[in-house]
């Protein structure tokens, strides 16, 4: 279905061409997986060990325990509205002011650019171990080949996305195996990584890194976004949502824990490429395939949002809220290539001249402000009783209820621990 909004062009009016609708189930989950993959464990999973020490898997399931709520409230939006620029339209169906969905699409859109310049310096860190030139040039060139991939073709750029995940999932497994290998007695260690519910400082430490670690599993909201690209859209995108999210919550819970339980905090925290370091302590073996398995993750995610990020101008353009060129499809390639050049560069901007933990940080407070605004849509649609099409994944009213009050706790409350 494509939604023509009021004041705005239904694609037919700007351009012949239109998104081919060619992601199955499969690859459907690949490219949930790449995208939240790529922009975690591999890049994040130091940074969370410094903050919360051997309480950073807690923090990792705090953050998926946020993410449900949310996950189902765009399950069911996904159904009613599937269209791209999915944030804005359903911010737009449930309220229809303007001016509110500009920002919410361009919320999105910083969301996915920032992300994308994040994981672009996780993956020049672990470039730079095997190659010995600046890194501001490994950024550069990872940045305009991600634009490259991303422009090739949908279905081209999500084979190329599966390929990766399905090596970036094989590595982590290669880590947790490895793990449980070298020590199987880690498993009656577990119980260490949570904290006792009486120890204030260890639960605030989960908190504060909650936020970074949420970075980590999104993805489901740059899914939906290609949902005119998704063969029968009803059944696979609650489908996949729900797998993907499954799927990295159990991969990054496993390799938090070993990490933390096996390695040095202060060391693990340190590392430019953690994933790396943890897999040559566990096995002995020179770290170098490991690497290029990470290089692989990240550069797969980077991908995937400037596939997500272009995708939301393209949505937003259709429906007038953007210059109506910016809908343009490549005849060829049935691409945005004027919005995926647009999001290069200014993901290249974001990679050279801001740190990875900044980007994380100010990515996830940015995607939290969309939720709140996609759970807060859903309410009210809920409560004017707007019927739901029929086939539809639809949650009850208290779910969109709770992801809007965990939202807006890991949103601000980081900022009251803080003070």
């Amino acid at each position: 279905m494509t939604a023509k909004l009021e004041g705005g062009l239904s694609p037919q009016d700007i351009n012949s061409a239109t998104l081919r609708r060619e992601i199955t189930l499969p690859l459907l989950v690949f490219y949930g997986l790449g995208v939240t993959i790529g922009a975690g464990i591999y890049v994040l999973v130091g940074a969370t060990a410094e903050q919360a020490g051997i309480y950073a898997p807690t923090s990792f399931l705090l953050a998926a325990f946020v993410m449900l709520f949310s996950a189902c409230s765009f399950s069911e939006l996904s159904g009613r509205f599937p269209q791209s620029a999915g944030e804005a339209a359903y911010v737009e169906a449930a309220f229809s002011v303007p001016s509110l969905t500009v920002i919410t699409g361009a919320l999105m859109l910083l969301a996915a650019t920032v992300s994308a310049a994040a994981i672009a310096v996780g993956c020049a860190g672990y470039v730079a171990t095997l190659v010995s030139i600046p890194l501001w040039s490994i950024i550069a060139v990872i940045v305009l080949f991600s634009g490259l991939v991303a422009a090739w073709g949908i279905l081209e750029s999500v084979r190329f996305a599966a390929v990766f995940t399905l090596i970036e999932v094989l590595g982590l497994v290669i880590v947790v195996v490895a793990g449980l290998w070298q020590k199987p007695e880690i498993i009656r260690e577990l119980p260490s990584v949570f904290p006792a519910l009486s120890d204030t400082p260890a639960l605030a430490a989960i908190a504060m890194t909650s936020l970074l670690a949420f970075f980590a599993f999104i993805g489901f909201d740059g899914m939906v976004n290609i949902v005119e690209e998704t063969k029968n859209p009803a059944r696979n995108m609650p489908l996949g949502i729900f797998i993907t999210l499954t799927i990295a919550t159990l991969l990054y819970f496993s390799v938090a824990a070993i990490a933390v339980l096996r390695l040095p905090l202060d060391e693990l925290g340190d590392s430019t490429a953690p994933v790396s370091l943890l897999f040559e302590r566990l096995t002995g073996i020179s770290p170098v395939a490991i690497t290029l398995i990470a290089i692989g993750a990240t550069l797969n995610g980077i991908v995937i949002q400037t596939i997500l990020a272009s995708r939301i101008i393209y949505g937003m353009a259709n429906v007038g809220r953007l210059p109506n060129g910016l809908a343009r499809l490549n005849d060829r390639t049935r691409t945005p290539l004027l919005a995926t050049v647009l999001v290069t560069v200014a993901t290249m901007v974001f990679a050279l001249f801001f740190p990875i933990g900044t980007l994380a940080e100010r990515t996830s407070q940015v995607v939290l402000a969309v939720f709140i605004l996609i759970n807060l849509s859903l309410l009210r649609i809920k409560w004017r009783g707007d019927p739901a099409p029929d086939g539809i994944f639809t949650a009850p009213a208290i779910v969109p209820v709770i992801g809007l009050l965990t939202c807006i706790a890991m949103l601000v409350g980081p900022v009251f621990i803080m003070n």
